[in-house]
């Protein structure tokens, strides 16, 4: 399969700008680029697709450039934005951009990666206007959608401006690398056929480069893909922790999980539909997301990642919560209340202070029913105390009432 037809039977091609880049991507060797905006010290599920087309592309033979924002960042990009994004000063967007080197390279360890602050800082205001700002057309920009879908809302001449930047970048990559494609997302078509146009009249129409959007992707219920009612799932594992990261992918529903497979894999076509088959047979086992999980989690944290994620992932479905660490019951139980004692605490009183219960009343009654596990251990003891030499770790006591109620007693 040819690379064009692998990325029409994954779903990942929206848009072409030229046709002409079909036969250059299957048969030819092409430097690309793809942008990332330092507006946040990680990134996120989100701008996961973009990293998985761009590797796609590179394992077909093609040379990346990873293209991290650190001017445009400055700016602020309004595409898929319906209002301002705050400003960073300088000094948060260079951070900014070495977070997201280094995850992007454990992706595209051989891109090369280029800052686009190195450039456009040196252009003073009447170079901007004259050398550039002549090139674009007002009634062009404001029929971009990126442009279009703000007006109504007001946009800043700053982020009306973010363009004529992106164009820029373009156009500089163009001359130094010889990179004649830039690949987004398809709310990026607007920027990428505007440094279309600034390369086509600046150097002359003899001069091709070309554009690729993916489709923005969505959930089933039509909410942003890569968002949990918790907020983003991010690539920093300081932010959503190895185990967070595979437990997103593993509660996919079925038919979401198999076209992820096909986006954010490199898994043949025969191997996805052989998995679609055990899908059929034993949809119970949910091979597809524990696939997809496995695959990311190794991909963006590891085996060391990986190994921590499933550990936790595996206890916790045995209710083997006495085989965990206390740093992996923080995280595998992250969210759920938490009672803070400083000394022996009794099992009555630990249920009504962690929430579990209402009222001492209303734990008794939990424990005679035999609703409530001590550390993975039943139990109806109404006597039982908590002590930091039983604790997990001597840290922590896990509490279970029923069956999806949890809750921790943590020795302080």
């Amino acid at each position: 399969m040819n690379l064009i037809d692998d990325l029409k039977y994954r779903n990942l091609i929206y848009g072409l700008t030229d046709d002409g880049i079909i036969d250059k991507l299957n048969n030819e060797k092409v430097t690309f680029y793809i942008g990332a905006d330092p507006t946040a010290d990680s990134l996120h599920v989100g701008h996961l697709l973009a990293l998985t087309v761009a590797k796609r592309l590179s394992t077909y033979g093609h040379q990346p450039i990873l293209l991290i924002g650190g001017a445009t960042g400055l700016i602020g990009d309004p595409s898929g934005r319906s209002d301002e994004r705050n400003l960073l000063d300088i000094k948060e967007t260079m951070e900014n951009s070495q977070a997201i080197e280094k995850q992007v390279r454990k992706i595209l360890p051989d891109a090369r990666v280029v800052n686009n602050y190195d450039w456009v800082k040196h252009i003073d205001t009447i170079s901007f206007l004259r050398d550039y700002g002549k090139y674009f057309n007002i009634n062009t920009m404001l029929a971009k959608d990126s442009v279009k879908s703000r007006l109504e809302e007001g946009i800043s001449f700053t982020e009306f401006s973010y363009q004529i930047i992106q164009s820029i970048d373009f156009l500089e990559l163009y001359k130094k690398e010889n990179c004649t494609l830039q690949i987004g997302g398809q709310e990026q078509w607007g920027n990428i056929t505007a440094g279309m146009e600034l390369i086509r009249k600046t150097l002359g129409i003899e001069h091709k480069v070309y554009g690729l959007v993916f489709p923005l992707i969505t959930k089933k219920d039509g909410s942003k893909f890569g968002k949990t009612a918790e907020g983003a799932v991010w690539l920093d594992p300081e932010k959503t922790s190895p185990y967070a990261f595979y437990q997103y992918w593993v509660n996919l529903g079925d038919e979401e999980a198999i076209e992820r497979l096909k986006q954010f894999t490199e898994l043949d076509k025969e191997a996805i539909q052989a998995i679609e088959s055990k899908m059929e047979e034993t949809p119970h086992l949910r091979h597809a997301q524990k696939t997809l999980a496995e695959y990311l989690t190794h991909l963006l944290h590891g085996e060391k990642g990986l190994k921590e994620a499933e550990k936790i992932t595996e206890a916790l479905f045995k209710g083997a919560v006495s085989e965990l660490s206390a740093q992996e019951i923080e995280i595998g139980f992250e969210g759920v209340p938490v009672a803070e004692v400083e000394g022996p605490i009794n099992i009555i009183d630990a249920l009504v202070q962690s929430t579990l219960a209402q009222s001492k009343r209303e734990a008794r009654t939990f424990l005679k029913q035999n609703a409530v596990a001590v550390n993975g251990e039943k139990t109806q003891d109404e006597s039982l105390e908590l002590t930091r030499t039983s604790a997990l770790d001597q840290r922590y006591h896990v509490i279970k009432r029923g069956k999806k109620r949890y809750a921790l007693i943590r020795h302080s």
